[in-house]
């Protein structure tokens, strides 16, 4: 039977907490990873409602930023912020700094073991003519480790090399340009940057690799050099979604999850019913296999 690859999420075990109690409590990291994991469906499904080409992207980058914003925004902004990244039910407590901390403990989590170098950064880039409150400035460096740095934005290619270096850097010259203009009236501009790079617990042997067909669809098959390794690795059945969940383990604690469709499913059923609560489901039940 050939399996296509529909899915596949890097984790972290300090990202996922155990759920040890049911019981009425203040929101914690645990709530924060629950709630992000749903913000990042919801936000691939709208991507791909788009196009049917692969998507890559981080959504903790993207609820980062936001939640950075959350340190500035006032009013309706500051709710519809809080709304769309799926958080408005964790401020019940009026603690105005309260998902901001959440962030700084779920990166602390991550970034716990050194064997797993996962870095991830945010920047500020303020118009040397504009003056951001302290306040702000000294919040977004506290909870998220930001850089804020002044740069003249009337001096476009200026300030473009200016951040696209800082990128670089960041992401070990993996990404070279961030940005490719920028209009001279701007007055900020907000950067998140994240870099993963783990090591497989139990590695491939690179001689091992193998030519072999990869199903784009039920029409277009491709021959692609596949990673071919035999061993026992924990897996979980969805027979639900009549799925497969493989776990991929990286050295610290991070795995990669692949959801593996039965030929007869219909991957874009598959797509709406992912949630936070079936992800759980599957890391609960892993065995090895």
């Amino acid at each position: 039977m050939e399996l296509r690859v529909l899915f596949t999420l890097v984790y972290s075990s300090g990202f996922l907490c155990v759920l040890k109690s049911q019981e009425p409590k203040a929101p914690d990291v645990t709530d924060l990873a629950f709630k992000n994991i749903d913000f990042a469906m919801n936000l691939y499904r709208k991507i791909s409602s788009y196009h049917d080409k692969n998507i890559f992207f981080s959504p903790l980058s993207v609820s980062t930023s936001f939640a950075t914003l959350l340190l500035a925004a006032k009013g309706s902004t500051h709710s519809q912020i809080q709304k769309g990244l799926n958080l408005d039910s964790l401020d019940g407590t009026g603690h105005a700094t309260l998902i901001p901390q959440l962030f700084e403990q779920l990166q602390k989590n991550i970034s716990q073991d050194g064997k797993l170098h996962m870095e991830q950064g945010t920047a500020l880039f303020v118009d040397e003519r504009f003056n951001v409150e302290t306040v702000f400035s000294d919040q977004i460096k506290t909870f998220f480790g930001a850089d804020v740095n002044n740069v003249d934005f009337s001096k476009p290619e200026l300030s473009k090399s200016t951040i696209n270096e800082y990128v670089s850097r960041k992401t070990g010259g993996k990404v070279s340009e961030m940005v490719s203009s920028i209009e001279p009236l701007t007055q900020m501009m907000l950067l998140n940057t994240i870099f993963f790079q783990g090591e497989w617990d139990r590695p491939f042997n690179p001689n091992s690799t193998e030519m072999s067909r990869f199903y784009v669809d039920k029409y277009n098959i491709v021959q692609v050099p596949m990673m071919v390794k035999e061993d026992r690795f924990s897996t979980a059945e969805d027979r639900e979604l009549r799925a497969r969940v493989l776990r991929l383990p990286y050295r610290g604690g991070a795995a990669l999850l692949i959801l593996l469709p039965d030929a007869t499913a219909d991957y874009t059923v598959i797509d709406d019913e992912i949630s936070a609560e079936r992800f759980y489901s599957w890391i609960k039940h892993m065995r090895s296999m």
